[in-house]
């Protein structure tokens, strides 16, 4: 899994390979000139313990120049490793959020259906936190780590062979029993990040519901469930931390071995001529420099699994593909008529096995005015959103302008669907902004116009700061009718020659109701217009009424029509009842 892994992350160093190469080049700088320290101290040494007299002010000199220049190349090169290179990493980490988040855009409802925001948030910002430094360190590490394994090797065999076969045959033995903490480690940082990710969602539920729990005095309760999540959080950080204290272990108890091979055979090899003084003290150097390169690479071993448990989390998600794609020869969508056919529409959510819409037939004509009434999850909602391509049909088939909607391209097709929903999102942002974002880039004439047209002017211009007040977390500074006519400015901006009201006034005061649907009318004029109605009042004057319900389409015609039918919609009439929602059966 790790190489694939590592196949699939290599492809971000790319637009970089420049600063890469660049990096590695003076990572390999800063080698050379630590390993040359023991060569010039292993000279001086021997030529001291030979003839003192051979020493002289200007062999200091020079030996003491050349480290001295050793070591400027050095800390320019550690500079640029540290400064350019981690930016770098930085670098890879924003493209790799990008790409994630741009991979978010392309899912569809059911990935979200189905999935904690404050899980995929972890995706995006924890998991690629450690990205930075894994992009940048990961490859240094390993290329300084092989120079110095590989040249010290080279140099401790001229010096000494069987004293180094000894030492580098530890080596291997250090990785081995290293490795199986590091195995470990993995498992506890893949349970640490989907721990953080639960704990995330748990915090974000119960703040964005925080009125809900003050209502219900349920702050212990909230309390409660976090501790929980905080303190089996804390167990995992626990069991992490236990393996990373095994690994300390290991990396002492070789480092002993090590130190003590040199100093018990190394002694040995000094007591009996085969080795002299200045090796032997150039041997320490080395292989303390080896034991060094050795730690750190076990050391990094635990940024490392940081590194790799973030880019497998990211991948997970680039590899879930969505069930609304464009085909391979969408078309893009031109100017519409607006006729929209539901031709034997069938359909079903992945993960259950009713049926959510059986056999809808329905032909709704340019300009039409179409109520959908009916009881509660009787799929009316649902039959809207498949026009937009929110779901695809499971059977059947929904064209526009003789159009099968699975053969335009999303963006297009959307673009010429206009939503208003019961549940109005205002971004976190101006009123303008929120308006604006039906038409990127609008002018301030065209926004103020929008608003305009949608009713909502006037109580705009008597906020705090016009259009430039901020509404607050999803639009909380505004009451419910303000909300819903920025939602309709919104849409009146984008001018769309569809246009789907989902209850759009179902949560308002009669009050702010009258002027909504005034709105909403303003609106409708010349856009063929689906309106699911909560209301009789609001439908009276719709061109057909389809009465939906879990066995399809019950009953269709205008208001007219239909009561003179005396059937479902008649005997709601009949009763007197405002609220289509009490329609059952």
């Amino acid at each position: 899994m790790n190489n694939r892994t590592i196949q699939r992350f290599i492809p971000y160093f790319k637009p970089y390979r420049g600063i890469l190469f660049t990096d590695l080049f003076f990572a390999a700088l800063t080698t050379v000139c630590e390993l040359a320290f023991p060569l010039i101290f292993r000279q001086l040494t021997n030529l001291g313990l030979q003839d003192a007299g051979q020493i002289t002010i200007t062999m200091i000199g020079q030996l003491g120049g050349t480290y001295l220049v050793l070591r400027i190349v050095e800390i320019f090169a550690t500079y640029y490793m540290q400064n350019i290179g981690h930016v770098m990493g930085a670098r890879i980490e924003k493209d790799m959020r990008r790409d994630l988040f741009s991979h978010l855009q392309t899912l569809s409802d059911n990935f979200y259906n189905n999935t904690k925001v404050g899980q995929i948030m972890t995706r995006i910002t924890a998991d690629l936190n450690d990205i930075t430094e894994f992009a940048h360190h990961c490859p240094e590490e390993f290329f300084i780590a092989g120079i110095k394994i590989l040249i010290s090797f080279i140099i401790l065999l001229r010096i000494n062979l069987p004293l180094t076969l000894i030492i580098y045959t530890l080596i291997p033995m250090m990785i081995y029993f290293a490795s199986s903490y590091r195995r470990q480690l993995k498992r506890s940082f893949m349970d640490q990040r989907h721990h953080i990710g639960e704990l995330n969602a748990g915090i974000e539920d119960s703040l964005l519901g925080v009125r809900v729990v003050k209502s219900f005095a349920n702050e212990e309760v909230e309390k409660q469930k976090f501790e929980e999540g905080n303190e089996e959080f804390l167990s995992i950080k626990k069991r992490t931390y236990k393996n990373m204290a095994g690994f300390s272990v290991v990396n002492r108890l070789f480092d002993g071995l090590m130190n003590l091979s040199v100093l018990i055979i190394g002694g040995f090899f000094l007591m009996n001529g085969t080795i002299t003084a200045g090796d032997l003290v150039a041997y320490v150097l080395y292989v303390t420099t080896l034991l060094a390169t050795v730690r750190r690479i076990i050391e990094f071993t635990e940024q490392f699994q940081r590194g790799m448990t973030g880019i497998e989390r990211f991948l997970e998600i680039m590899d879930i593909k969505s069930d609304i794609v464009d085909a391979p020869d969408a078309v893009e969508l031109g100017e519409i008529r607006g006729e929209i056919t539901f031709d034997n529409v069938s359909f079903q959510y992945l993960d259950h096995k009713e049926w959510v819409l059986k056999d809808i037939d329905l032909e709704i004509k340019p300009g039409q005015n179409i109520a959908i009434v009916g009881p509660s999850g009787g799929g009316k909602t649902t039959l809207c959103n498949l026009i937009p391509r929110l779901y695809d049909v499971t059977e059947g088939a929904i064209r526009i302008d003789g159009i099968d909607i699975r053969d335009i391209q999303l963006k297009s097709l959307r673009e010429k669907i206009g939503m208003v929903q019961q549940d109005v999102y205002l971004f976190s942002d101006s009123v303008f902004d929120n308006i604006e974002y039906g038409k990127p880039g609008a002018s301030r004439e065209e926004v103020h116009q929008a608003a305009k047209l949608a009713g909502a002017y006037e109580f705009i211009m008597d906020l705090p700061e016009g259009f430039d007040t901020y509404v607050g977390e999803r639009g909380v500074k505004l009451s419910g009718g303000q909300k819903q006519r920025i939602s309709i400015a919104r849409v009146f901006l984008k001018n769309p020659p569809i246009l789907i009201l989902d209850e759009a006034t179902s949560a308002l005061d009669n009050t702010s109701e009258k002027l909504v649907q005034k709105s909403l009318e303003q609106l409708a004029k010349g856009r063929t217009t689906l309106t699911i109605a909560h209301r009789l009042s609001t439908i009276r004057n719709a061109d057909t009424i389809v009465v939906l319900t879990d066995d399809g389409i019950e009953e269709i015609g205008n208001h007219e029509e239909l009561l003179a039918q005396k059937g479902m919609y008649y005997e709601l009439h009949r009763l007197g009842s405002e609220w289509i929602g009490a329609l059952v059966g």
